[in-house]
């Protein structure tokens, strides 16, 4: 053991996982099981998709520091992407809140040949559905919705005790639309659910209020912490202050998650839903059970919700998942 308080390399199989975010990039090397040996977090660059597998490689080198190896003593590495995937090929195909985002980018490839592991990718949302299955909020119900709130909104599937992810791209909760021919989405599309409840769009629609002299705290808020862009912290803070935009922009992202959760609850009649992501998980349980209130409206059976509880593992959720998921490389065992 080192005193890092890792285990190393060579006395167990250690994986790294990196759940990649618009906005932070959060690593961890783990064991077999999930354990957290060691972790890291950076912000996410804005300088286009080669700064950001440099990012994702320095995060993932200080998370294996912290767990007394290298990241090329790693069995495998496992990334969380923002979007959908095409594993065997190790694409990320989709990822409209990443910075510069031109199409298919061979990612697994990249990161790789900077980390000197071989790199398996999925879905951020799915690989935190895995590890809340496993070992957080998902273990006492056989069928539940993940809805990951952030910079976007992603979701997961759990079906009969399995995670469901169709031919790949499953569990796209953010592109529901709650709107027809409603807001622009980071997607190109209007009226999905993240055009209003993401944390992006939120943010543009706050500078755009403010450009036009609305009165609030955001922006200071965001400058006194530090930041470039509004964190989950910076809503927090300015959602407990009474900040009268920022309560306009989360009420409204609540109703629109109510609505699309309460669309798949309604399709696939299931037992609970696990709301993560930074915002998600920054605002805890009391807004849980706002979404929870956000849906019941639209519910076909009123009488019967589902149980609403907030994410157990938090942030470093996708990043533990995306450790298992470095388990399996191109359909075997490592």
């Amino acid at each position: 053991m080192t005193s890092g308080g890792g285990v190393a390399a060579k006395q167990a199989a250690l994986y790294g996982g990196i759940d990649l975010g618009g906005t932070k990039i959060q690593a961890v090397v783990a064991g077999a099981r999930g354990r957290v040996a060691g972790d890291a977090r950076v912000a996410t660059p804005r300088d286009g998709l080669p700064g950001v597998v440099t990012a994702m490689a320095q995060a993932l080198g200080q998370a294996a520091a912290a767990a007394g190896c290298s990241t090329a003593q790693l069995a495998g590495v496992g990334v969380g992407a923002p979007g959908p995937v095409d594993a065997d090929a190790g694409l990320l195909l989709s990822a409209g809140n990443l910075p510069s985002w031109d199409g298919p980018f061979p990612l697994a490839d990249a990161l790789a040949e900077r980390v000197g592991a071989p790199v398996r990718l999925g879905n951020d949302v799915q690989a935190a559905v895995e590890a809340e299955n496993r070992m957080g909020a998902g273990r006492p119900y056989r069928s539940w919705l993940a809805v990951w709130w952030g910079t976007g909104v992603g979701g997961g599937l759990v079906l009969d005790g399995r995670s469901w992810v169709g031919r790949g791209a499953a569990g796209e909760l953010g592109h529901v639309v709650v709107r027809a021919g409603g807001a622009r989405c980071p997607c190109g599309r209007r009226g999905c659910l993240e055009a209003y409840a993401g944390r992006g769009p939120m943010e543009e629609r706050a500078r755009r209020a403010a450009a036009r002299g609305e009165k609030t705290r955001l922006f200071r808020i965001m400058e006194r912490q530090g930041r470039g862009r509004l964190s989950s912290g910076v809503w927090a803070e300015a959602l407990e202050a009474g900040d009268p935009l920022a309560v306009t922009l989360v009420e409204r992202a609540l109703g629109a998650l109510g609505a699309a959760i309460g669309s798949v609850v309604n399709l696939l009649d299931l037992e609970a839903v696990v709301i993560g992501g930074g915002l998600g998980s920054r605002l805890g349980q009391p807004y849980a059970e706002r979404v929870a209130d956000a849906m019941l409206p639209h519910l076909i059976v009123p009488e019967r919700p589902p149980a609403v509880h907030v994410s157990e593992l938090g942030d470093r959720g996708a990043a533990i998942g995306a450790s298992m998921l470095a388990q399996v490389f191109r359909g075997r065992t490592l």
